[in-house]
């Protein structure tokens, strides 16, 4: 009788303490999403910061080291660093400031980026940019318009009058470089969405050529060719669906009634990023697969991107995303030779490897990865971050767990 009753008070104790546990779970479940997102925001300044510095003093040029395979990358590889890093960042950045800490050190890097842009695009600053000599130019151009699109209010609406003039005379004097017939026919495009969502200048008949060129490029299942070829390579997520996506946003944004164009690149984007889920290993690897691999975590661009507008695919969950990305970008931030002694990302996909650098690629070049960076636009109570860890569906299937049945797509 008195061991019942001793089993009967230790249940009875069980269930008093057994909510506070759970309730302990919840709260560390939602603290990880939390140190997620201080973790990635720590990388993402830590990527930008001897960028942004260095440019708001008008010290780039000076102060940046170009690693790359031949000279002339020093015409371009300022512009691709700026360009590139505030096309991830700015989704982060047109949250604004705030008083928290976050918000605090989201104000440091506008003001940084904003004056960044003024000297940048200031014919007489010692680091204005390249964007009309060599077709590069055109590449990096188009970043940076990405950028102003996903922060019009935080990047464009703080820009003084003279800097959006400059601005938009540097964007449209890229216009004497031609495009090559893949990929890039997208940079163009892009550009001229950007200036006819700030201007109303944009060239409609570039926007609808390099559109129209890529729906006849798609190969299927969620993928397009890079011009008539297929390539396995991560530039489906690099270049092609997030510009896509965007500059259909701009020509609706125009007026014109491309909704069913947009439904099915959102149905192409879904499945691509439904592939990419799928890529991300247990461990937070994933296949060095096609050229390009010093972008590093920037493969995860379009992956980002959809968790950003809430378009994952069905059985994608938000936090499954952000703990297969988180997984990714520890991998690689946390390697020895990623970056130098003062900062500046080096050439690698794992570490220092200059022998992963094809002929165009130089420091400027890695900025790329920002892109990975996409998600911190959602704000920090959004479910991405509130809700309890998830395992992405590698992690799951090779711990013998049920795992969804994977299906192509018809269109």
């Amino acid at each position: 009788m008195n061991q019942m009753k001793k089993a009967s008070r230790q249940l009875f104790l069980v269930s008093l303490l057994l909510p506070a546990c759970l309730c302990a779970q919840n709260e560390k479940a939602a603290s990880n999403g939390l140190m997620h997102r201080d973790y990635f925001v720590q990388s993402l300044i830590r990527i930008a910061d001897p960028v942004l510095t260095a440019l708001s003093k008008n010290e780039l040029k000076k102060k940046m080291p170009v690693e790359a395979k031949k000279n002339d990358r020093q015409n371009f590889t300022h512009l691709e660093a700026f360009g590139r890093l505030l096309a991830g960042m700015a989704p982060w950045l047109e949250l604004g400031p705030d008083s928290t800490a976050e918000g605090k050190l989201r104000k440091k890097y506008l003001d940084l980026s904003v004056t960044g842009i003024h000297n940048a695009t200031d014919p007489a600053a010692p680091d204005y940019m390249n964007f009309n000599k060599g077709g590069q130019a055109l590449v990096d151009a188009a970043f940076l318009s990405q950028a102003l699109i996903r922060a019009p209010k935080q990047l464009w609406g703080r820009l003084d009058a003279q800097t959006k003039k400059n601005v938009l005379e540097a964007l449209k004097s890229s216009r004497v470089i031609t495009p090559g017939h893949n990929n890039w026919l997208f940079f163009s495009a892009m550009i001229e969405a950007a200036l006819l969502q700030f201007e109303g200048s944009g060239d409609k008949m570039r926007i609808d050529y390099a559109v129209q060129q890529h729906l006849q490029w798609y190969k299927g299942d969620g993928a397009y060719g890079d011009g008539a070829s297929f390539h396995w390579d991560y530039y489906n997520s690099f270049v092609i669906q997030p510009m896509f996506l965007e500059i259909l946003d701009a020509l609706i944004g125009s007026g014109e009634k491309e909704y069913k164009t947009l439904e099915l690149e959102l149905t192409r984007a879904r499945r691509y990023a439904a592939v990419q889920e799928r890529l991300i290993s247990p461990e937070g690897t994933y296949p060095p697969i096609g050229r390009s691999l010093a972008y590093r975590f920037g493969a995860f661009q379009l992956l980002s991107k959809m968790a950003l507008m809430h378009q994952l695919p069905e059985d994608v969950s938000p936090q499954q995303v952000r703990c297969a990305l988180y997984e990714v970008v520890k991998k690689q931030m946390e390697v020895s030779g990623t970056f130098d002694s003062a900062g500046w990302l080096q050439i690698g996909l794992v570490g220092h490897q200059p022998g992963v650098g094809e002929p165009y690629i130089s420091t400027g070049s890695l900025y790329l990865c920002s892109q990975v960076f996409l998600v911190l636009g959602l704000t920090a109570t959004d479910p991405f971050w509130q809700n309890a860890d998830a395992d992405w569906t590698a992690k799951k299937a090779w711990k013998g767990e049920p795992v969804p049945i994977d299906h192509a797509i018809e269109n």
